[in-house]
């Protein structure tokens, strides 16, 4: 099971009709109801993801940093960014639209705007005035549009509201020009490159050393700065991933409990499933068979 999820994996994951599901494109109304956890399934996409949250709040982590967000806010995941989300509030509601890398890749503007290390590094904006009332009317347009029945242009009339609102988000951000000094700096250099680290080795690599020495750094310098900087150690994030992997798998997979912790290299079940209690409060079959 990757880790990264696609359109096809969010398809099955909300039992999407397929007559009602356009190449590259999905349009979720999704809200928080109880016995629901909003992280378990969304944590990395490999695409774009466009959240809109129309009401209640919402605290999440992006790409290691934590957000609050409120009832208007826009929620830009650049693709294959870990998102986390740590607590929703009852009444959340929230309008996601995802696109897969094969769409981004045939639009020049999309493979700029997720280039953006602005965005990469200031994933939460709120539009005001005019805009604000545009983007609500073209969100609106694009959810009445893609569940509308099947036509000839369908297609072309979703990528055309699409493209309107995106650059209404481009322009939002190209507007605060004095927010130039979020582009990326050192630190942010180090956040990437140990991401990028750690999504492919937490499985088998948990030593803080692999990371550090890859990096070119002590151990003592990458914890430090990874502390400071996300709240989190070397060490937690490790756990961290591990943690996502073994839920993914529990969610989205019938595999048994002794063949996942194979895939995770523990040497033993038991091993893995006191590891997984002792980070969760639950045992992977509890929390297998909670929803």
């Amino acid at each position: 099971m990757p880790l990264f999820f696609t359109l096809d994996d969010i398809y099955n994951l909300y039992k999407i009709d397929p007559l009602k599901t356009i190449d590259g494109m999905v349009i979720l109304d999704q809200s928080n109801r109880p016995n629901r956890e909003y992280a378990d399934h969304r944590h990395q996409f490999e695409g774009l993801l466009l959240s809109f949250l129309t009401k209640g709040s919402m605290r999440t982590r992006i790409h290691f940093l934590e957000y609050e967000i409120n009832a208007a806010d826009i929620v830009v995941i650049l693709p294959q960014l870990m998102i986390d989300v740590q607590y929703a509030s009852e009444d959340a509601e929230m309008v996601t639209i995802g696109l897969s890398l094969d769409f981004i890749a045939s639009f020049p503007n999309l493979r700029e705007f997720i280039m953006n290390d602005e965005i990469r590094w200031q994933p939460v904006i709120k539009l005001q005035g005019e805009e604000r009332a545009l983007q609500q009317e073209l969100l609106t347009l694009l959810q009445k549009a893609y569940h509308k029945k099947s036509s000839v242009k369908k297609k072309d009339l979703l990528q055309h509201l699409l493209f309107a609102l995106i650059n209404i988000i481009s322009e939002a951000y190209s507007a605060h020009s004095e927010r130039k000094e979020l582009s990326k700096n050192r630190t942010h250099e180090i956040i990437d490159d140990f991401y990028i680290l750690i999504s492919k080795h937490a499985i088998e690599q948990r030593s803080v050393k692999f990371y550090a020495d890859k990096l070119y750094l002590t151990p003592q310098y990458l914890s430090t700065l990874l502390k400071k900087a996300t709240g989190k150690s070397v060490l937690q994030w490790i756990d961290h991933i591990l943690l996502m992997h073994a839920k993914t798998l529990l969610k989205s997979s019938n595999i048994s409990i002794k063949e996942l912790s194979n895939q995770l290299h523990f040497s033993d079940s038991s091993l893995f499933c006191r590891y997984f209690k002792r980070h969760t409060g639950t045992s992977p079959k509890s929390f297998r068979n909670k929803f």
